[in-house]
């Protein structure tokens, strides 16, 4: 329950408020139980795909022709809110249901759409999409991963690195160059299904600050063979434009993590501080705690209101890339003040391990620096004035 209790946004219908529901329990019964588990492993099981994949909660928004639900990112929103909720912070299904298989049913051909669409429903197929390479972060037209031409096909050749789902994945969003000489319109994206790629590598699974069981690899592409069809749609040189056009929903998915895992930390805190005492009375009482968790409340309620006119205009097609780059920068310049407000509350406690508070500060630094960092937000919002 969020602590926020704002009224339900006009995109909630009944049917999204019936899965938001149907996820909160599925992850209850299913993940919860495992959490400490899996924090331990830093990583999630390979089940754990198959698992969300039965219960219907990879692709919701991709059309049922495909094997997905037939939903739209009001669907997307309410299960990657709920993952969040429940501290599931580091599993990679947003990126692989909101950011991966977008990429293949707006590009793709339609047999591409068929061949990988429903296995990406299932959980069969794990997605997900290599962009940044040791050299490069940021700065997408700088990547040096080649997709050379020879006959019927290409070879590809490149290393990538801080790729989430990188361990597991086995259908894989590769930026590329096709033609070197052309900057970004030499850009295009490549997808690789890895199970029988000779030359594909995959590296250690990266030591991190924070979310330590979300799998982020390095990858490596030493003269692979792709069939033709390997490139995403019919035409070589439209990735830059096709990753610009998706960056405002990878943006809006971060933002509604973000918030999420505010929430979880202001509801967690409220509880912490009612039970806690201190020269003899609770933490709750004094004014310091009090002033601190009603300026979390107000500046969150108002984030919130932000974040559902997004959702609610990126449904309708609307979200311009100015303003998810203010809901990517806003929300997790916030989430990072917020979560660290909340810590002090907690006092010696909240930096031991054993409290939620603890892993979710660490795990939040990084959202101020993936999607494009705050900072390229901040030039993005710039260039609207």
């Amino acid at each position: 329950m969020s602590p926020l209790n704002l009224p339900r946004p006009a995109w909630m219908t009944e049917d999204v408020v019936l899965l938001e529901e149907q996820t909160r329990r599925f992850v209850a019964e299913e993940f919860t139980p495992h959490i400490e588990k899996w924090n331990e492993d830093h990583l999630y099981p390979r089940e754990v795909w198959n698992k969300a994949g039965a219960a219907g909660l990879l692709c919701p928004s991709i059309p049922e022709e495909y094997g997905g639900a037939g939903g739209t990112f009001a669907h997307e929103a309410v299960i990657d809110r709920e993952y969040s909720l429940g501290g599931f912070d580091a599993f990679g299904a947003p990126l692989h249901s909101g950011i991966v298989a977008p990429y293949i049913l707006r590009y793709g051909t339609e047999d591409q759409k068929k061949r990988w669409l429903p296995k990406l429903a299932t959980g069969e197929m794990i997605g997900a999409i290599a962009m940044s390479e040791p050299g490069t972060g940021s700065d997408l037209q700088g990547v040096r991963t080649t997709a050379v031409k020879k006959g019927n096909g290409y070879v590809l050749n490149g290393s990538k690195t801080f790729i989430t789902n990188g361990q597991h994945a086995n259908l894989i969003v590769v930026v590329a160059k096709t033609d070197p000489k052309l900057g970004a319109k030499g850009v295009s994206l490549m997808v690789v299904e890895t199970d029988d790629a000779q030359g594909f590598r995959r590296g250690r699974k990266l030591k991190k600050l924070g979310m330590d069981s979300a799998d982020t690899s390095e990858l490596f592409f030493e003269d692979v063979s792709l069939p033709a069809e390997s490139l995403l749609g019919s035409e070589e040189g439209l990735g830059f434009v096709q990753l610009m056009n998706e960056l405002p929903q990878e943006r809006l998915l971060v933002g509604i993590h973000a918030m999420a895992m505010m929430e979880r930390a202001l509801e967690q805190t409220i509880a912490y501080v009612k039970e806690r005492h201190a020269f003899g009375k609770k933490i709750i009482d004094f004014q310091n705690t009090q002033f601190v968790l009603a300026e979390c409340k107000s500046e969150m309620t108002m984030a919130k209101a932000f974040l559902d006119h997004c959702i609610g205009q990126h449904i309708e097609g609307k979200l311009d890339t100015t303003t998810a780059s203010m809901a990517k920068y806003l929300l997790t310049d916030l989430q990072g003040k917020v979560i660290d407000r909340c810590l002090q509350l907690f006092g010696g406690y909240g930096y031991m391990d054993e409290y939620p508070i603890s892993r979710m500060y660490r795990d939040a630094r990084v959202m101020r620096i993936y999607a494009g960092t705050n900072e390229i937000m901040k030039l993005l919002i710039a260039r609207s004035l």
